[in-house]
């Protein structure tokens, strides 16, 4: 957009309610970039209905990065925001992509799911959960969904309902897999979690120390997970008031990280 038009809107905002901040951002766009990006863009002038804006149409899936953030001179209150397009040579955009990917794996609707939670949207996810429920294909579908309810409950902070679907995921793992299987794990451990926010510790205790067990016959002594789980008992001693305790799994945790 045309820089004045942008900064009009800004201004008559700003005039409006005193008590906000205005921020202009200002994209640069490198040439010797978009051969080797997937970002395309539109100039809009010609189709436009108020061609003298000057805007410019991106993708949805546009990233810029951050250049600088700084305060205008001449206002307190405007701020600008340099951006820069990036492309997909960019070795940090590779990784923050592979992160997110990492975190909302999955197919179809159970990956919405997960994204509606990562961004707390937990009565969409919610109503998404229970209708994939009823169309469960088999018992590894419907443990699966119990765990994201469970999940979802905890992150709402009604720790009740969280246990009851941690439990229902549990008594169908438990039909089917030897009680130290792999895949319970993380179960437990969540429940150990769920039960400490609710205060109730030697239970906190008994799942967090489970799923450590499984860990440590599943993986390489040195392996993250571990650290995770150390770290969570070291909390629940903690809150315990058990200090000396606490501190003991704090350092197998940062002797891991």
């Amino acid at each position: 957009m045309e820089p004045k038009v942008a900064m009009e809107f800004v201004e008559r905002t700003m005039k409006k309610n005193p008590d906000v901040v205005g921020v202009t951002f200002i994209m640069t766009i490198d040439q010797s970039k978009l051969s080797t990006s997937n970002t395309p863009f539109a100039m809009l002038d010609e189709h436009s209905a108020i061609k003298g804006e000057q805007e410019i149409l991106f993708t949805m899936h546009t990233v810029f990065r951050v250049v600088e953030m700084k305060q205008t001179a001449k206002n307190n209150r405007l701020w600008e925001v340099q951006l820069a397009i990036t492309d997909d040579n960019d070795p940090q955009l590779s990784t923050l992509t592979n992160r997110i990917k990492e975190e909302i794996d999955g197919r179809g609707w159970h990956r919405m799911g997960k994204l509606m939670l990562k961004v707390g949207h937990f009565d969409q996810a919610e109503e998404l959960y229970q209708e994939l429920l009823k169309n469960a294909s088999d018992d590894t579908e419907t443990t699966f969904i119990y765990y994201m309810l469970g999940m979802l409950k905890n992150r709402q902070g009604k720790y009740p309902d969280a246990v009851k679907f941690y439990e229902k995921s549990l008594e169908i793992y438990r039909k089917t897999l030897p009680e130290d299987h792999a895949s319970l794990a993380d179960l437990y451990n969540d429940m150990g979690l769920v039960y400490k926010n609710m205060g109730e510790y030697s239970k906190a205790l008994e799942y967090c120390e489970k799923g450590l067990e499984i860990k440590k016959k599943a993986l390489p002594p040195t392996h993250p997970l571990l650290a995770t789980s150390y770290s969570n008992i070291g909390g629940v001693y903690s809150s315990m008031g058990e200090y000396s305790k606490a501190l003991e799994y704090y350092k197998k945790a940062l002797k891991i990280r």
